[in-house]
C-alpha cells in the first residue's frame, strides 16, 4: 500500500528517488501514465493489468468517450522499473505535460501513488479542501 506525502529532487537526466517504502511494494517494476489531472498517475504492473482488465470493454461496443479514455491511458503508459539507488526514469513526454522539472511530490493513494510538481500539487491541496468542506456541507444537510 502507498500512503503519504513525499518530496523528492528530479535530477537533470528526469530521474526521481521513490521513497524507500514504496520499493519494497514493488517487485516486477511500474506502469507510469496519466489518468486525470495534471500528474503522472503510476501503478505496480500487476494492478496496472487489474485496473485496465476492467476497462477494455470490446472495441466495437465502446462509446467514443471510452476510446477517447483508453487512447489517453494507453498513449501515455510507460513501462519502468527502478535501478539499483531506487529511482525511476520519468518519460520526457509525461514529464513535461505535468511540469515536473527539478522538484517531485509523491502522494500515495493506496494501491498506486501520484507524481505532482509542486505548484500543481498545492493547488490540488486546495481544491482537496474545496472539495471537503463541499462533503461535509451536504452530509450536515441529510
Amino acid at each position: 500500500m502507498f500512503l503519504g506525502i513525499h518530496e523528492y529532487k528530479v535530477d537533470n537526466k528526469g530521474r526521481l528517488p521513490l521513497p524507500p517504502k514504496f520499493r519494497k511494494d514493488i517487485a516486477d517494476g511500474l506502469v507510469l501514465t496519466m489518468i486525470a489531472d495534471d500528474c503522472i498517475t503510476v501503478y505496480t504492473k500487476e494492478d496496472f493489468d487489474k485496473m485496465t482488465a476492467n476497462q477494455l470493454p470490446n472495441s466495437f461496443s465502446m462509446s467514443d468517450d471510452q476510446r477517447r479514455v483508453n487512447r489517453h491511458i494507453f498513449s501515455n503508459a510507460n513501462e519502468v522499473s527502478i535501478d539499483n539507488q531506487g529511482r525511476i526514469a520519468l518519460p520526457a513526454n509525461l514529464r513535461e505535460r505535468c511540469g515536473l522539472t527539478s522538484e517531485a511530490v509523491i502522494l500515495g493513494v493506496s494501491n498506486y501513488f501520484e507524481i505532482w510538481n509542486t505548484e500543481g500539487y498545492k493547488k490540488e491541496q486546495i481544491s482537496a479542501g474545496e472539495a471537503r468542506q463541499r462533503m461535509n456541507a451536504m452530509e450536515e444537510r441529510k
